[in-house]
């Protein structure tokens, strides 16, 4: 099975909205559906490489925002980072920083920084040249 991560939301179906849209910008799509407002999301909708679920936490009670948990995900060019950042905030998220060069990391670290309308909190990083 591949490797996934969950992030959990109260709204599943506003958050299911946002990356719906926001993640259509780095190619990635809905993998599947499950009962109870669970989606997972994969790069081109695959099912046999990494995929990250939006959920209501399984226990049923409120989802809460982990201190110091943070979601990556890849973009294939600077152009897709400003493009997710910008359907990001368009759709409500919260900036936690635009997109640019983060030369602590490389001098080609190219990152925007982000929390969904949940608080989850994102990043979408390309590293390459322009």
């Amino acid at each position: 099975m591949p490797a996934y991560v969950t992030l959990g939301t109260n709204d599943p179906a506003a958050s299911h909205a946002f990356y719906d849209a926001v993640l259509a910008t780095i190619g990635w799509s809905t993998q599947s559906d499950f009962p109870g407002g669970w989606r997972a999301y994969s790069e081109a909708g695959r099912s046999d490489v990494f995929k990250f679920w939006v959920c209501p936490p399984f226990d049923g009670g409120p989802a809460s925002v982990g201190n110091g948990t943070m979601l990556a995900l890849p973009a294939r060019s600077r152009a897709e980072v400003d493009a997710f950042y910008a359907a990001a905030m368009a759709l409500g998220a919260m900036d936690e920083g635009a997109p640019g060069i983060r030369t602590l990391y490389s001098p080609t670290w190219y990152a925007a920084y982000l929390r969904d309308p949940a608080g989850n909190k994102l990043a979408v990083v390309y590293e390459g040249t322009p």
